[in-house]
């Protein structure tokens, strides 16, 4: 291949990655903005904000980032998908109100 294909592959190759960087920024951002919804309508800290987060995500089989941007837009819109608002819902509550120590763990 002459050099000026190889270089404009690394090129190429430069502007993939600087791209899915840009995403991983932006979705960091929501996810630590849904961290402290989380935080905030449960009352909880923040390591068992981000364990909600995931468990709803892993519950409605939804990419741990799009459920950040709607628990964000939550305060502003006022609605959840179902789904999600269900699933939101059972993991605060299990927090609130565990069980006897090693029930269900």
């Amino acid at each position: 291949m002459p050099e000026h294909q190889d270089q404009a592959c690394d090129v190429a190759s430069l502007r993939e990655e600087i791209a899915q960087l840009k995403q991983a920024v932006v979705s960091h951002a929501v996810v630590d903005q849904a961290i402290g919804v989380v935080i905030a309508r449960g009352r909880l800290p923040p390591e068992s904000a981000w364990s909600v987060l995931r468990e709803i995500s892993q519950q409605t089989n939804t990419k741990l980032r799009e459920v950040a941007e709607h628990i964000v837009q939550w305060p502003y819109c006022g609605w959840l998908p179902p789904e999600i608002g269900r699933a939101l819902a059972g993991a605060l509550a299990r927090r609130r109100h565990p069980g006897p120590p090693g029930a269900g763990r």
